[in-house]
């Protein structure tokens, strides 16, 4: 009895260890869940609306993406803003140097780094200033190992800053764009990504995810088929010496930019074709100021306040309506409710356009990114675009073999916004080219998700089934021999 009571034991461990095995992965990639800084589940003790003060919306804690690294041995947890217009990593901001009394807690939570606790840091000579389109960074180098959060996967002596001084900034950057003998002269972290096997490319994809889902995921060496419909489009980095700041970046074409308002007549806006660079880092979308102005006054802005940003009434997020961002066989279209960005005060809600004037430099932020399922592809200095949407989870390794063009995604296109009366006590908030600006204070600002219902994470749906079909099985072969 106690023998058969052993084999039976051995063919449940064999079967859990089986379906681990299934589990496992083998491929050379690696994902980081990115979340925003409202996300409470994460970043609990922000949201305190008593304490927000009139900080500009462009430096503000509350408008940013963030991903965790576990620095250090033994690991520090810090959590780090995903940046793909900066090239280096640093951390430890100066929460003294803040305004705001939310700001200076959220600095504080999102983690610090002591060297002097880590037994694998090593200090490097130099130090250096990092300048930002807000802020600045003087960090100090060193070299310390860094586990990726949620993965077995660690990066051995990883070059990065850590802050000796810092202007207007609340968290550490994640630069990662172009690194090693392009921008910088040491890898930074998706040169060590590549050179230590973690990914068998320097590509990643990125998908930030909806205002409602306050949450993405970025996968450093692959991409995920149930975060975008369509079939992927390639679209050439332009080489910085043909770009409009000549540095390397993620410079893309832009071929056109129309605005569909609820009435379904869509605008074509004019001289819309023109260089812009992808920028996770930056809240807003810049364009020329021109152009800016007159997507405003189609949302009903009549011009930028004194922080040079447009006031919106705040129930346009309740609107059926498009902003379509037009690319060389893609069109990314990004609803109302993505573009309108709320601010929270102790008064209520003040609402802005998620577009600001700039005839210096011109890029597509967060606004427009959440939309849009982008593969940042260095290996073949490209850009693949799709329209995000959120079905499920399905990843896959990137290799230098992976045909891009072919990679269709799971995801029906999006189903479009139940439509909302546009009539209003004011007949302000038509998105259409008339009325005056208006800012609504309210108690709270209803928004929608944008594109896509999210369900279930498939994968961890199947690896349950798995479990038990392995269970079963065991249990099936123990009362055979016993």
């Amino acid at each position: 009895m106690a023998a058969r009571l052993i084999i039976f034991l051995h063919l449940i461990i064999g079967a859990y260890c089986h379906v681990s095995t299934l589990e496992r992965r083998n491929d050379r990639y690696v994902k980081l869940p990115v979340v925003h800084s409202t996300n409470k589940k994460v970043f609990a003790d922000f949201g305190d609306k008593r304490a927000i003060t009139t900080v500009p919306l462009a430096n503000r804690s509350d408008v940013a993406y963030y991903a965790q690294l576990d620095i250090g041995t033994p690991a520090q947890q810090v959590y780090v803003q995903l940046d793909t217009g900066s090239f280096e990593l640093w951390v430890n901001p100066d929460c003294s140097d803040l305004q705001g009394s939310a700001d200076i807690r959220f600095c504080k939570a999102v983690g610090h780094y002591e060297p002097s606790s880590s037994s694998s840091a090593t200090q490097v000579a130099g130090t250096k200033t990092l300048r930002y389109g807000i802020g600045s960074a003087q960090v100090q180098y060193v070299t310390d190992d860094i586990g990726l959060s949620g993965t077995n996967s660690t990066l051995k002596g990883v070059q990065f800053g850590v802050a000796i001084d810092t202007v207007d900034e609340f968290a550490g950057i994640l630069g990662i764009g172009h690194g090693l003998n392009v921008t910088i002269r040491y890898k930074n972290f998706i040169d060590e990504l590549a050179d230590q096997g973690v990914t068998g490319t320097k590509a990643f994809s990125l998908a930030l995810g909806s205002k409602d889902e306050q949450e993405g995921v970025v996968i450093f060496g692959g991409l995920d088929t149930g975060k975008f419909t369509g079939t992927l489009q390639t679209l050439p980095i332009i080489p910085a010496e043909e770009s409009p700041d000549k540095v390397p970046r993620y410079w893309i074409n832009m071929t056109s930019l129309s605005l569909t308002p609820p009435s379904g007549q869509t605008k074509q806006y004019e001289n819309t074709t023109m260089a812009v660079f992808l920028d996770s880092g930056a809240t807003l979308t810049l364009l020329p100021t021109k152009l800016a102005n007159s997507i405003a006054a189609d949302f009903g802005a009549d011009a930028t306040d004194s922080n040079g940003f447009y006031p919106v009434d705040c129930s346009l997020n309740d609107l059926q309506g498009l902003l379509n961002f037009a690319f060389d066989g893609i069109t990314i279209k990004v609803p109302y409710n993505e573009l309108v960005r709320e601010l929270q005060t102790g008064f209520g809600t003040q609402c802005f356009l998620g577009i600001s004037p700039s005839d210096d430099f011109l890029l597509l932020g967060d606004t427009m990114l959440r939309s849009a399922y982008a593969v940042f592809d260095q290996t073949n200095n490209a850009i693949h675009l799709a329209q995000y949407v959120n079905c499920g989870t399905n990843e896959m390794e990137i290799t230098p073999q992976t045909n891009m063009t072919a990679i269709k995604g799971d995801c029906p296109a999006p189903a479009p916004k139940n439509a909302v009366s546009t009539a209003t006590t004011s007949g302000i908030p038509t998105a259409s080219g008339t009325g005056a600006a208006k800012t609504t204070i309210t108690g709270s600002s209803a928004t929608s998700a944008a594109g896509g219902s999210t369900v279930a994470d498939s994968s961890s749906s199947q690896g349950r089934f798995e479990w038990w079909i392995g269970v079963i099985m065991a249990m099936f072969w123990a009362a055979l021999v016993m």
